[in-house]
């Protein structure tokens, strides 16, 4: 994407802003210098993207836009600046066409400042949900504030507040559904698969940002007494029932969950993952040449482990579609070795990666040493 931004002259960027911040990290900055203007949506937009877009592009305008599927995507938008923002970013006011209400469960405006739920009325809202008329009849309400009539407002489940200057600061959702890497994902689904598991007795999901910009599910596992389940086993029993986006990157093992004074879990106290090698139905083996060394080093650092095992699974070890990017990109600054990320899926240990590396770095290593030899017939006048 960097180079095809620089190569094309690109002046418009739309993006994740997850992924906008890897484009970031990743680029070099004449790769950038095109664009004009990039909108990030999809998911809730870091102060620290604003701030590192600002140091590396302050020409380029950034704008966070919101707005789902039913309100046809957008409905609000934010030109972000770095100074004067809170931990996140604005979701900004309604576009044209489009107004944005924040309503108490009586249907009343709420004041600044205080959550209501966001509802979203005009031009753009859908008709419903296709042989859905009962969803459709939930969701999609009369607008009590418009005097023409079949105006309806939809009930997004969001969050949401006024900040005293008029813009609309996103909050999260009223139910549990978070969103990762642009995926939606119902928290209740992914916890009453894991219920189903015969070794699961309690269990709490929720998404952590611990690192700016890297939200990832973590799964909190309260196992039965007689047999504790290993976290290799609730990634396949996972896999078997549900899409990889919806697989944890995390999973902790706990004796009981933490409880609030009226016995609802405490998710707030939920403690981080540490950074221990989580077992894996493969034995623990360190690195046995100087590329798997650096492959298990490269790994460890970008999915925050200790130490990782040259036969461990990429993909098993919390690893997704974004951090094999970073990976790829790590080896390519140390080794100067281009791959396409795909590699990393074919080959997602560190022995079977370090195998196609020695096989690519020796290939250039012969085209080399034949250009060389090709050159020196020339030079004796054999060619």
């Amino acid at each position: 994407l960097t180079k095809l931004i620089g190569q094309h002259h690109v002046s418009h960027l739309l993006s994740l802003p997850s992924l906008y911040n890897l484009i970031l990290e990743q680029a070099e900055p004449q790769q950038l210098t095109c664009l004009r203007s990039v909108i990030v949506a999809g998911e809730p937009c870091p102060r620290e993207l604003v701030e590192r877009h600002t140091k590396l592009l302050g020409h380029t305008s950034l704008f966070n836009e919101y707005g789902p599927t039913e309100g046809t995507v957008w409905s609000s938008v934010y030109h972000c600046q770095s100074s004067g923002l809170r931990t996140q970013v604005p979701i900004g006011r309604p576009i044209a066409n489009m107004q944005i209400y924040l309503l108490d469960k009586y249907l009343n405006p709420v004041p600044i400042g205080v959550p209501g739920d966001l509802h979203i009325g005009g031009a753009g809202i859908a008709r419903g949900y296709l042989n859905r008329p009962e969803l459709t009849n939930q969701k999609f309400i009369p607008n009590p504030f418009s005097d023409e009539p079949g105006q309806r407002l939809y009930k997004t489940g969001d969050l949401a507040r006024y900040l005293s200057d008029g813009n609309i600061e996103f909050l999260g959702r009223l139910d549990h559904q978070v969103k990762i890497r642009g995926f939606r994902i119902e928290l209740g689904e992914l916890e009453s698969t894991l219920l189903q598991h015969p070794n699961v007795r309690e269990i709490a999901v929720i998404a952590r940002e611990d690192i700016p910009g890297d939200k990832r599910l973590v799964a909190y596992i309260v196992p039965h007494p007689e047999q504790t389940p290993t976290i290799d086993e609730l990634r396949r029993f996972l896999k078997q029932k549900l899409p990889d986006y919806m697989v944890p990157g995390a999973f902790v093992l706990l004796d009981a969950l933490p409880l609030t004074p009226n016995g609802k879990v405490d998710r707030r106290a939920l403690p981080a993952p540490d950074q221990s090698r989580p077992d894996q139905s493969v034995t623990f083996v360190a690195p046995r040449t100087p590329i798997e060394q650096q492959l298990a080093d490269i790994w460890a650092e970008v999915l925050r482990l200790e130490h990782v095992g040259v036969h461990d699974n990429f993909f098993e070890l919390g690893g997704h579609s974004l951090l094999a990017t970073q990976v790829i990109s790590r080896l390519r600054q140390a080794l100067g070795v281009e791959l396409p990320v795909r590699a990393l899926f074919e080959a997602p240990t560190v022995a079977d990666l370090g195998d196609r590396l020695e096989t690519v770095r020796w290939a250039v290593q012969e085209l080399q040493a034949n250009e060389s030899d090709t050159m020196d017939d020339y030079e004796e006048g054999e060619l």
